[in-house]
């Protein structure tokens, strides 16, 4: 149970694959280009993204640098190239995985939820730290067993940080990740909802650190 992000221009195969792992539970976010595929992760909280190399306006490559530079999630490519130095340059750039095309829904599925399970933080019910649990696919927050309820904003910030757990993130990268780059607001609508989201979290709100001059992290 994840989001992941299908970047793959060839329309026929991205709804091929959308459907498969929204059929296994999964909920999906597609880009149709490497521009789309940038836009989708700096605005959206992505578990794992599925990347085709070979992209218009950027490919497969620059768009894994960038996920890079923005957090740790995993990246699996899909390939029509079976060389040995695209392998090789996609896991200097931080891939964590091929699929060769033609391949297999299955085989893919599998190593989709085996890199899932190698970052330790998706789990049956969802995301989890501490008494925390947050389900993406059923937009469900527990802490310790009871339900909390949050707004939008509050659900994906707290989805941004615990699948980027003890990374540090400014104010300006929260408020660009989440509200938009087109939000004519300040920063203190970010420190506003934090301080909103630690109290809705109790006991478990610790985990939020606030970094002066920095920002803010998840810290588990």
């Amino acid at each position: 149970m994840a989001t992941i992000l299908i970047a793959e221009d060839e329309k026929e195969m991205q709804e091929i694959l959308v459907d498969y792992m929204k059929r296994n539970g999964h909920t999906c976010i597609t880009a149709d280009d490497g521009l789309d595929a940038a836009l989708a992760l700096k605005n959206n909280a992505v578990d794992l993204a599925v990347l085709d190399i070979m992209m218009p306006h950027l490919d497969g490559f620059s768009v894994c640098k960038l996920a890079r530079e923005m957090g740790n999630l995993p990246i699996l490519f899909l390939t029509a190239k079976s060389d040995e130095e695209d392998k090789l340059r996609g896991y200097e750039y931080g891939a964590d995985d091929y699929v060769t095309k033609p391949f297999s829904l299955k085989l893919l599925l599998a190593k989709v939820n085996a890199l899932l399970r190698r970052t330790g933080n998706i789990s049956q019910d969802g995301l989890r730290a501490g008494g925390i649990v947050l389900s993406p696919l059923a937009h469900r927050v527990t802490v310790d067993g009871n339900e909390v309820e949050l707004t939008h904003k509050e659900f994906e910030l707290l989805h941004l940080f615990m699948q980027n757990k003890n990374q540090v993130f400014s104010r300006e990268q929260l408020l660009n990740r989440i509200w938009g780059y087109e939000y004519e607001g300040n920063t203190r609508t970010v420190d506003t909802h934090i301080k909103t989201l630690r109290q809705k979290m109790k006991d478990e709100g610790y985990h939020i650190v606030t970094l002066i001059r920095s920002g803010y992290k998840f810290e588990v």
